[in-house]
């Protein structure tokens, strides 16, 4: 096939790229490197330099002699993503070009309004464009377990199947999103969803749980081909905080009673996630929903198995409660469905001490690259307190 990923400098976007390339599929990426600059106005970077998109797009041609064609532009440009489309002619389009960050779209109004904007408006930019140019792609856009919230019920696979006043229906399940980002991507949802219903186009929305681990197939041929591992309060997720507290002698700091529970998964996972939805496409008028994780935890289990994990490389690690600067439910009912996934084929690698006590020694080389100035949160969902740091 020929595959476009769009946001292909990023975290799951570049080793998205590889592992299609890998696999004899055409391949290109579309980036603008807005997160980039993002991360160096607030002061944050991955624990590890990466190579520019360019750089590793080269070290993969000559290491595997595999090319992935590289774009640089803004998929909210009209002009840029429609002379994409029109030159590449992609049958998947693989998107991953938005603002990822919660607290990022919490820090203040600007970065609310700058996460709506681009999310939103970037991810209609390319459903026009699809419309026009490639009507019978296939889009795999990536969504969020947190656009469900966490609600009372049992979550199913994106529907729901309602009885009401005697009458039946299918609806989309109800959304309880928890920041600006995650509503962004409800608002992307219910905008392809009616694309598909108005236009007839295909789409499958991957509603991702959080993604732990850096290591891939590729990433380990050559040190210029690593992807991102972040741990600052903005673009890192809760495993690398850990790991990254563990490794700098800082306390585990649990949020609340750490009584939060949500889906993970491995990286490796999202990319076999991605593959079997880019080989099993939806159907023309399909809006399709996978539930994207492979196991769930606590925030305090997961604490408790980082404490495990830098124990076994010799590093003695302790967890800390902290004031929680979200708004979110500390304790409980979480049991969506993922049987979708599982039933095309996905073989879940599971997160075990082993795992994470291989990022612990991974990060343990570079200790003295760990900013602990930007770990421990600023960003209040309710407020900004007084003197706080605003990016």
């Amino acid at each position: 096939m020929r595959i476009l990923i769009i946001g292909g400098d990023g975290y799951l976007g570049w080793p998205t790229a590889m592992h299609f390339a890998q696999r004899g599929h055409e391949v290109a990426v579309l980036d603008n490197m807005i997160k980039r600059r993002w991360e160096s106005e607030l002061g944050v970077a991955p624990l590890w330099p990466i190579a520019t998109l360019t750089e590793r797009a080269q070290a993969l041609r000559e290491t595997t002699d595999r090319e992935v064609e590289v774009f640089v532009g803004d998929v909210g440009d009209k002009a840029v993503i429609r002379g994409v489309l029109s030159r590449f002619l992609p049958d998947a389009i693989v998107h991953y070009g938005e603002q990822p960050s919660a607290p990022f779209s919490m820090i203040d109004v600007e970065h609310a309004i700058l996460s709506q904007q681009n999310n939103v408006l970037g991810t209609l930019q390319l459903a026009f464009a699809m419309r026009d140019i490639v009507p019978d792609a296939h889009l795999i856009k990536l969504g969020t377990m947190g656009e469900y919230g966490t609600p009372n019920i049992d979550i199913e696979e994106g529907y729901l199947d309602i009885e009401h006043n005697g009458r039946r229906d299918r609806l989309p399940f109800p959304k309880s999103p928890g920041s600006f980002y995650h509503l962004s991507k409800v608002h992307d949802s219910h905008n392809l969803m009616f694309a598909t219903r108005i236009w007839n186009l295909r789409v499958t929305d991957l509603n991702q749980g959080v993604v732990y681990g850096t290591d891939t197939d590729e990433t380990a041929i050559d040190q210029r081909l690593a992807t991102s591992f972040h741990y600052d309060e903005y673009f890192g997720t809760v495993i690398n905080r850990f790991v990254a507290q563990a490794v700098a002698g800082m306390p585990l700091t649990v949020y609340g009673t750490g009584g939060q529970k949500r889906g993970y998964l491995n990286i490796r996972d999202t990319l076999q996630c991605v593959e079997i939805a880019a080989t099993n496409p939806a159907a023309p008028g399909e809006f399709r929903v996978f539930n994207q994780f492979t196991e769930q935890f606590t925030i305090e289990e997961l604490a408790d198995l980082v404490v495990a994990a830098a124990g076994q490389q010799g590093i003695h690690a302790h967890k800390k409660s902290i004031a929680n600067p979200r708004v979110e439910l500390e304790q409980h009912h979480y049991n969506p469905r993922n049987s979708g996934l599982l039933a095309l084929g996905l073989q879940p690698h599971r997160l075990t001490v082993d795992v994470l006590g291989g990022m612990v020694a991974w990060a343990a080389k570079h200790p003295e690259r760990i900013d602990r100035d930007v770990i421990i949160p600023t960003v209040h969902w309710r407020k900004q307190p007084e003197g706080a740091r605003e990016g």
